[in-house]
C-alpha cells in the first residue's frame, strides 16, 4: 500500500461544538489531534456532532429495574445459566419474622427498613431482568457498625444475607434466589480521606465508580478501573467481583490496585484491614480473599485504592479490519509502538456495529463506508501532546501500509470521542433491546478468542445472532447470543458446548464478571477440584453458617 493512500487513515474534521466535556473524564484540550490539520491530499469526512442532549454514559443503573420490572412481563425471560440445575431452598435457613422486623428497624430506624412492595420488586430483580428473587425486606445500613449488627444478628438467626451495591452484575450474584434479606450498601457512599501527594483514596463501600472519578479526576488523579456502568455501579461491588473493564490493559487487575479493605465477616466481626500502605509484608495478605468473592466470604464496607495521576494528552482511534488476523498483528504491533502510551485496546465484530447502529440513541457510525469484518478502538494516554499524537499517528500510518488497518478515523474533540466509546460501552444496553441475551465472559488465549463466536453462528444457525466483542488487550471475549425470546432450544446448543469449548482450551468461563448464580456449578470448568474443595473450606470457616450470598460463586455439592 502506498504512502498517499495509507494516509487517508488521518482524517482532518471541521471545528465541532463540544456538547460533553465530561465525557471519560477530559478536557477538550487534553485530545493530541484537536486542530490538528493534516496533508490537503487526505480524504476528509465529517463525523456530524450529536444531536441530542448532553452525552453521558447510559449507565445499567438507570436502564435498569424500573425497566426490567416492566419489560419481564412482556418477554419471558429465565435464569438462562443453570439449564439443567434446579437449586432448592435451604431449609437450614430461617425464614423472615415480626420480630426479625422489629430488630432491624430498632437499628436502622423506620426509614432503613424496607418492606414496600414495589422497591423490593426493584431490588429483586437484576438490570436484565433474567434473574428474580422474592426477599419480603431490603435493609439500608449507613455505617459498618449497623452492618456489623446486622450479619451478627442474621448468623444467629440463620437468614440468608444477599449484599447489593449498584446492582449492575451480569451473573445474579446481586439478587435474591429466595427470600434471602437483602442489605444494600447504597447508604455508605463517603469518601473518606484522599491522599493527593501517593494518589490513595479512601472510602465507603457505596461510592458510585463514576462519582470517585469525578472527585479524583478534580484532584488529578484518576480510577485506576473504567466500566460502562460506571454510573450506577458501587466501588464495593467492583471489588467483590474483582472488576476488569476498560483500562485492565493499562493499570491491571484490583488485586494491584486496592491496597486496603475494611470486610464485615457473617458472624459480625469487623476485619479492619483499610491500610493505605504500598509495602506490607506482615503475614498472609487476607484483602484478596475478599476481592472477587462476590460477597459469599464477608461484606466490603471501607476501601484503599492507588489511583494512577491523571495525564493531560488523549487520543480516541476507530479503526477497522478485514479479518481477526489483521486485529491480533494490531495488538502487537500497539503493544510494541505504542508501548507505555497505551491505555486502552478494544476490538467488535460488524454484528456489534450494526446492532449499536440500530439500537443506540444519538451514536454516529465513525466508518460508515467501511463494510468490514472487525473493527478496533485504540485509546491512548500520555504527558506529551505533541509526542503522543505523532506517536499515535505514525502507528496507524504503518499499520495501514502493512495492511493490518483497512480505514480509520481518529476523534477530534470530546465529542467525536464519547461517540466512539458510546457505541463499544453501549452493546450491551443495545443487546438487551432485541428480548433475550445469553452472555457470556470468557478467557481464552488470544490466537482463538474469535474461534468461540464463529463456532456458535454455526450451531445456533438462523436462530439466533451471535456477537463478539471486548477486551482483546486482556484476552477477554464477551459472547452474546441474542434472539426474540428464551428458548430451551438455543439453549441447549450453546450449553454446555461454550463451557466445554473454553475449558478445551484452558481459558476460564468468568474473565471478570463473576460466577453468581449463573456459573456457580460450572466452576470445574476452570478450576481443579482441589482448588474448589480449599475454596469450599475457606468458606466453611468465614461463614459456618452460609449465611452469605448463599447459591451463588460454589457448587451446593461441595458446600
Amino acid at each position: 500500500m502506498s504512502r498517499r493512500a495509507a494516509a487517508r487513515l488521518v482524517r482532518r474534521l471541521g471545528p465541532l461544538v463540544v456538547e460533553a466535556p465530561a465525557a471519560r473524564g477530559m478536557s477538550d484540550t487534553q485530545y493530541g489531534c484537536a486542530n490538528h490539520t493534516v496533508n490537503s491530499r487526505r480524504r476528509f469526512h465529517w463525523i456530524p456532532s450529536p444531536q441530542h442532549p448532553q452525552y453521558r454514559r447510559r449507565t445499567m443503573g438507570t436502564y435498569d429495574a424500573e425497566h426490567s420490572a416492566n419489560k419481564a412481563s412482556e418477554v419471558h425471560k429465565r435464569t438462562f445459566g443453570t439449564a439443567a440445575t434446579h437449586i432448592q431452598r435451604n431449609p437450614a435457613y430461617s425464614e423472615l419474622n415480626s420480630d426479625d422486623v422489629s430488630y432491624f428497624k430498632s437499628i436502622l430506624g423506620e426509614n432503613g427498613v424496607v418492606q414496600d412492595e414495589d422497591r423490593l420488586a426493584v431490588a429483586n430483580v437484576d438490570w436484565m431482568g433474567k434473574y428474580r428473587g422474592a426477599s419480603q425486606l431490603l435493609l439500608l445500613p449507613k455505617s459498618t457498625t449497623e452492618v456489623s449488627k446486622i450479619l451478627s444478628y442474621c448468623n444467629s438467626r440463620r437468614l440468608a444475607v444477599v449484599p447489593q451495591g449498584g446492582n449492575t452484575g451480569l451473573v445474579g450474584g446481586s439478587v435474591p434466589v429466595y427470600d434471602e434479606v437483602i442489605v444494600s450498601l447504597a447508604g455508605m457512599d463517603k469518601i473518606i480521606s484522599f491522599d493527593n501527594v501517593n494518589g490513595i483514596l479512601t472510602c465507603e463501600a457505596g461510592c458510585v465508580l463514576e462519582n470517585l472519578s469525578a472527585f479524583v479526576e478534580n484532584e488529578g488523579f484518576i480510577m485506576p478501573l473504567d466500566l460502562g456502568a460506571k454510573g450506577s455501579c458501587h466501588i464495593g461491588g467492583n471489588i467483590s467481583t474483582n472488576a476488569g473493564g476498560l483500562r485492565f490493559i493499562r493499570y491491571g487487575s484490583l488485586h494491584g490496585n486496592v491496597l486496603g479493605l475494611e470486610v464485615v465477616l457473617a458472624n459480625g466481626t469487623v476485619l479492619d484491614m483499610l491500610t493505605t500502605l504500598r509495602k506490607d509484608n506482615t503475614g498472609y495478605d487476607l484483602k484478596h480473599l475478599f476481592i472477587g468473592s462476590e460477597g459469599s466470604l464477608g461484606v466490603v464496607t471501607g476501601i484503599s485504592v492507588l489511583t494512577p495521576a491523571k495525564l493531560p494528552s488523549t487520543n480516541v482511534a476507530f479503526l477497522s479490519c478485514n479479518d481477526y488476523i489483521s486485529c491480533q498483528k494490531l495488538l502487537l504491533a500497539a503493544r510494541r509502538n505504542l508501548g507505555e502510551i497505551l491505555s486502552a485496546f478494544e476490538f467488535m465484530d460488524d454484528h456489534c456495529i450494526d446492532l449499536a447502529m440500530r439500537h443506540l440513541e444519538g451514536v454516529q457510525n465513525p466508518l460508515p463506508a467501511s463494510p468490514y469484518k472487525f473493527y478496533v478502538l485504540i485509546e491512548t494516554t500520555g504527558s506529551d501532546e505533541s509526542y503522543d499524537k505523532a506517536k499515535l499517528e505514525a502507528f496507524l500510518l504503518r499499520s495501514m501500509e502493512d495492511g493490518l488497518v483497512a480505514d480509520g478515523v481518529i476523534a477530534q474533540d470530546i465529542s467525536q470521542a464519547s461517540n466512539f466509546w458510546r457505541i463499544r460501552e453501549g452493546i450491551s444496553e443495545a443487546s438487551v433491546k432485541v428480548g433475550a441475551v445469553y452472555k457470556y465472559d470468557l478467557s481464552i488465549p488470544v490466537e482463538k478468542l474469535y474461534d468461540i463466536v464463529e463456532e456458535m453462528r454455526c450451531r445456533v444457525g438462523d436462530n439466533a445472532e451471535v456477537l463478539g466483542y471486548g477486551h482483546l488487550g486482556d484476552g477477554n471475549l464477551h459472547l452474546n447470543i441474542l434472539s426474540s425470546k428464551y428458548d430451551d432450544n438455543i439453549l441447549a446448543q450453546i450449553e454446555p458446548f461454550v463451557y466445554e469449548w473454553t475449558s478445551a482450551q484452558r481459558g476460564s468461563i468468568s474473565a471478570e464478571h463473576g460466577l453468581g448464580l449463573m456459573k456457580a456449578e460450572k466452576i470445574h470448568y476452570s478450576k481443579s477440584p482441589e482448588a474448589v474443595q480449599l475454596m469450599a473450606s475457606i468458606k466453611k470457616l468465614l461463614d459456618p453458617n452460609s449465611i452469605l450470598n448463599p447459591y451463588k460463586v460454589l457448587p451446593q455439592s461441595v458446600l
